[in-house]
């Protein structure tokens, strides 16, 4: 196998690296990967399908050699300074025009940064956020690709052979320049952190509210994704209720701890939305709780203080169900309109010229927050590319109003019997300050123009203004111009 050229090589030959890889191998590509682990290289070829054309080595200079050129190569090792590390170690091997995609959860502005380091070298570099987990990465995954449209050209034919497919239409497509990529990757996870934190809520309802058991729920999951809550996270919750522990017998879901691990791509997503700015408080929401169940001591002492004792709710008819799942489907809209806003604002704001049509009709097969959903917004999408947030289509708002009223009843009784619902709470909240033509952050204004003098604007004329709130002086209003006043110190 010396002498075979190969079209694709990968670097990291992990689960997902290898599976990808091997993919791609049965899609009739030669592939070569490379891997420091030895066991992980012969590993590769051992899994290879029969009749596929597959080989692993352990040196860059290796795999880089039996590559044609131009070369494309793609990483998938661990976000921040180990994808720094794979970049030096590639560069002595590498030439101009090549492509190099980093295939993990990198921020995106490391991937600016990498982006605009690579190309002062003649190299195309690309962010690629890859979903599915290790099914989706060897069956086929959604594949959100960011770059330069040279790099995209060069690999499009690769990744939409390899992508999932949804109506004969590859669940992969250019997400914009730079690292758009990325940045929607980010975006996915943060829906992604919001809606299992949605889910797990409605369990918490039915399972310590309700009184139902793991296979009473697993039933119920699997009822709710044969209909309007179709969708991937829906199906793999009804199979987790039924899963036994290999060691005590027991049902696992019951005896797996309730503090939950995070990676950090749904804090990076808070943080962006806050520097945009754009508001998404049901994933902001979703992150604390992840927060919040770190706290397991703090959380035992105050239940005994406080003497948190949850309320039991009356009935679990089909119609009591039936409000839960309405009150799930309302806040799961309501996570992706958020996600999705933020994109439209990051498109313009940071200069990625990202279709939301594309992002949606990617995200319907292959990945983790795949949804009978999003057809409905891609059809939003394909109407009015402009769309700033899909609360504004009557498609979309036949399906909140719908589920509305539920939503708010499932919250109050939650809340009644001290079951935690932020998420499902924060949808709601959302929900109505969007909605809402009138709010009360003119007294805020005021507020801020009292204490600090920052000045406000008026519903009834032009213009910038300040108001002297002192008690011991006639009140006034005056227009005010920020820039031309330095005595006005900035306070807040």
């Amino acid at each position: 196998m010396e002498n075979i050229m190969y079209d694709f090589g990968m670097i990291g030959l992990g689960v997902m690296g290898s599976n990808f890889l091997l993919n791609m191998a049965d899609k009739g590509f030669k592939v070569i990967g490379f891997d420091l682990d030895a066991a992980k290289a012969a590993k590769l070829e051992k899994e290879a399908t029969t009749g596929t054309t597959v080989r692993g080595v352990n040196t860059l200079e290796e795999m880089v050699k039996q590559l044609d050129k131009p070369r494309r190569i793609m990483m998938l090792v661990p976000a921040g300074k180990p994808v720094d590390a794979v970049i030096e170690n590639l560069l002595p091997f590498i030439e101009k025009d090549d492509v190099v995609i980093d295939g993990g959860n990198s921020h995106y502005i490391d991937t600016l940064k990498r982006v605009k380091y690579l190309e002062e070298k003649g190299i195309h570099f690309m962010g690629m956020g890859v979903s599915g987990g290790e099914e989706g990465a060897r069956k086929g995954p959604s594949i959100m690709p960011g770059g330069d449209m040279a790099a995209w050209k060069r690999v499009q034919p690769m990744l939409e052979a390899v992508s999932a497919k949804v109506d004969n239409e590859p669940c992969v497509a250019y997400m914009g320049k730079d690292a758009a990529g990325h940045y929607v990757k980010m975006v996915h996870n943060g829906i992604e952190y919001a809606i299992m934190q949605l889910i797990s809520e409605a369990y918490d309802v039915m399972k310590r509210g309700l009184g139902l058991n793991n296979k009473e729920l697993a039933d119920v999951f699997t009822k709710w994704n044969e209909d309007e809550l179709q969708s991937f996270l829906i199906e793999i919750t009804s199979e987790i209720f039924l899963k036994k522990d290999d060691e005590t017998g027991k049902e696992i879901v019951d005896i797996i701890s309730d503090k939950a691990g995070s990676k950090g791509t749904g804090k990076w997503t808070s943080q962006d939305a806050m520097e945009l700015p754009v508001s998404i408080p049901t994933i902001d929401t979703a992150v604390a709780m992840r927060t919040i169940s770190g706290y397991k001591d703090q959380r035992v002492a105050a239940s005994a203080l406080y003497q948190s004792k949850i309320k039991e709710l009356k009935g679990k008819t089909p119609a009591d169900i039936k409000k839960i799942q309405d009150a799930l489907h309302f806040a799961i809209v309501i996570a992706y309109a958020q996600g999705l806003s933020m994109l439209h604002e990051a498109s313009s704001a940071l200069n990625m010229d990202i279709s939301l049509a594309d992002v949606v009709k990617i995200w319907r097969g292959g990945c983790i927050i795949r949804s009978s959903l999003l057809e409905v917004f891609y059809k939003a999408y394909r109407k009015d590319k402009s769309l700033a947030n899909i609360l504004l289509t009557k498609s979309v708002a036949r399906i909140v109003k719908k589920a509305e009223k539920n939503a708010r009843t499932v919250i109050r009784l939650a809340m009644q019997s001290k079951i935690p619902v932020t998420g499902l709470s924060s949808a709601v909240g959302y929900f109505d300050a969007y909605c809402s033509a009138s709010m009360p952050t003119n007294l805020i204004q005021a507020q801020r123009d009292f204490f600090g003098a920052h000045t406000y604007q008026r519903i009834d004329k032009e213009g910038t203004f300040h108001t002297e709130w002192n008690e011991e002086v006639v009140q006034t209003e005056k227009p005010h111009a920020e820039t031309e006043n330095p005595q006005i110190p900035e306070r807040e």
